[in-house]
């Protein structure tokens, strides 16, 4: 392993999101995982029941000495919950050169709000300025436009505004549409690439978005090109759908220890 990716997010007690998903990533795909947790979840498949933040100065130290000692070739940030931890993080990452993937994780999959409102516009003015790539999902591209998107041609324009908001490159994740093929949308200031695939009928997706984004930062970390990294972690999330183990009783979580090697 002669690469390092820096997790910030945080952690699932299920183990199939959040931090967990984000260490089990980017162990599968050959990369070491350090973490800084901003805050803990009592959370299973059927839900998150109980949220415990980390104070935001414990959070940006655990930052800083990762970075400090072992260094980091990408980040990435998943859920923060609030704006006091959104300023810690980006004033920890200020010295830092490495890409970051941010995952605005806003709401879980059970539909527990896991970022704070008033937290969405600090998210916008320092977070995503710092991101080589944004990450949404529908509705959290919805929440951070207020763009309403109920097709492809939707998602265009969301995408279009998310960049306009300044992020420099945004992956516009498809899944929330109906429809048996499911589309996502990798638009930078240079253009926009759809990729389309079937859809995998399964009940066992959560985590998919923490796995994405971890995908993605750990190949950035391994020196591939943002569209590389892409397809690689798209490539890897629907191998690990597909041969989820099928635990829990709601949404279960997928096998991260699925083998994508090409």
């Amino acid at each position: 392993m002669d690469s390092r990716v820096l997790a910030i997010a945080g952690s699932d007690s299920g183990g199939g999101a959040g931090i967990q998903a984000d260490i089990k990533t980017i162990a599968a795909l050959g990369v070491y995982a350090a973490t800084a947790i901003t805050a803990l979840t009592a959370q299973d498949t059927l839900g998150v029941h109980g949220v415990m933040a980390v104070p935001p100065a414990f959070v940006a130290r655990q930052i800083a000495v990762v970075l400090g000692d072992i260094g980091a070739d990408a980040v990435k940030t998943g859920m923060l919950g609030d704006a006091a931890t959104i300023e810690a993080v980006c004033d920890a990452l200020s010295g830092c050169d490495a890409p970051v993937v941010v995952d605005p994780v806003m709401v879980a999959k059970g539909g527990a709000r896991l970022l704070s409102p008033d937290a969405v516009a600090v998210l916008v003015a320092r977070l995503l300025p710092r991101a080589a790539v944004l990450t949404p999902n529908i509705p959290e591209a919805e929440a951070l436009t207020g763009l309403a998107v109920g097709d492809l041609t939707g998602m265009h324009r969301a995408a279009e505004a998310l960049l306009r908001l300044g992020a420099p490159a945004v992956l516009l994740k498809g899944g929330h549409l109906p429809g048996d093929t499911l589309t996502d949308l990798l638009a930078t200031r240079a253009g926009t690439e759809a990729f389309a695939a079937s859809r995998i009928a399964s009940r066992h997706t959560h985590g998919t978005g923490c796995t994405l984004a971890s995908a993605i930062a750990t190949g950035l970390a391994q020196g591939m090109t943002l569209r590389e990294a892409v397809v690689r972690a798209r490539t890897y999330v629907r191998a690990a759908i597909a041969a989820a183990p099928g635990y829990g009783s709601g949404h279960g979580p997928l096998n991260h220890g699925v083998q994508v090697w090409s």
